[in-house]
């Protein structure tokens, strides 16, 4: 045994599933923590240009955290990269329209899909007719990691209802084929003989 003074140990994962039940037992509280509301993200973007001394006002706050996917981190990258923009093209000041040029630019869309998200989706819409599709497959007609589609794209775009993940493959929406404005093919039925 080791001489140690009483502490408490907080952790955290996205990954819960991949901690042993031991470990886990471990933990006298066990809680999920959901995503962050347009308005808590709203909040924090305030709070952190304040800290940065960056002048934005409170629709360009809103703006940032509408599409900041429900999270914290994604809201402050967005916060650096909008005052990047603003501080060369507008004079310094962060509103409603300088963060949407600004997002725009950096090709984040008004659901907060990145140009990856957008790639994933049209992909399977494009080139596999809507899914199903393999991660494999996907991942070499995407040009990513078949680790980094599962864990870093996919949650979001299933939660946000874009993507089906099944046991044939990965589909596309019909929400996914609304936010392109592509109608889905009908598929044809074989005559019966």
């Amino acid at each position: 045994r080791l001489p140690l003074k009483p502490f408490t140990l907080v952790g955290a994962t996205t990954r819960i599933g991949l901690l042993t039940a031991p470990l886990r037992s471990r933990f006298g509280i066990v809680d999920r923590v959901d995503f962050y509301s347009v308005e808590d993200l709203t909040r924090i973007v305030l709070r952190s240009a304040s800290i940065l001394k960056v002048e934005i006002d409170q629709e360009g706050a809103r703006e940032i955290a509408r599409r900041s996917r429900g999270t914290p981190r994604v809201a402050n990258r967005l916060l650096r990269r909008v005052r990047d923009y603003a501080q060369v093209r507008a004079g310094g000041v962060i509103t409603k329209e300088v963060a949407d040029r600004a997002l725009g630019l950096l090709q984040v869309d008004e659901k907060g899909l990145d140009e990856m998200d957008k790639r994933i989706l049209l992909t399977l819409i494009e080139k596999f007719d809507g899914g199903p599709a393999g991660l494999g497959n996907l991942a070499a007609a995407v040009g990513e990691e078949k680790d980094t589609i599962e864990e870093v794209y996919e949650p979001y775009l299933i939660q946000e209802g874009y993507l089906h993940r099944t046991l044939r493959g990965r589909k596309a929406t019909e929400l996914a084929y609304r936010h392109f404005g592509i109608t889905r093919k009908k598929a044809k039925r074989m005559p019966l003989l």
